[in-house]
């Protein structure tokens, strides 16, 4: 029985990596910046994204931030500013579906 549950046991690494991303997914504003990340069809400036969360750029920053160690955005520079795009367009619908799923077979 033993060697059945060894045969499924998640490496380290990877249980580290599910653990950034579920962390960074566990707060209401980072999913809010995701969502509007995904659902733009052009990369957002992290003024903007602050601006429309209504919160401080520093604030905002240090949520993307979170969102790009879980490997979820990227932000690079164009000019003077920064910028948000997501690594993958369709992973925010996955997320949303992935929740409803759960939530709904829970009750």
């Amino acid at each position: 029985m033993l060697s059945c549950v060894a045969a499924q046991v998640v490496p380290s690494e990877e249980i580290e990596k599910l653990s950034r991303l579920f962390m960074a997914l566990s707060n209401p504003v980072r999913l809010r910046i995701l969502s509007l990340v995904s659902s733009s069809q052009r990369p957002l400036h992290i003024r903007g994204i602050a601006r429309l969360i209504k919160t401080r750029y520093a604030i905002t920053y240090k949520h993307v931030k979170t969102l790009q160690e879980a490997g979820l955005v990227t932000i690079y520079e164009v000019g003077r500013s920064r910028v948000v795009a997501p690594k993958h367009p369709e992973l925010f619908r996955k997320i949303t579906l992935f929740g409803k799923d759960i939530t709904s077979t829970s009750k």
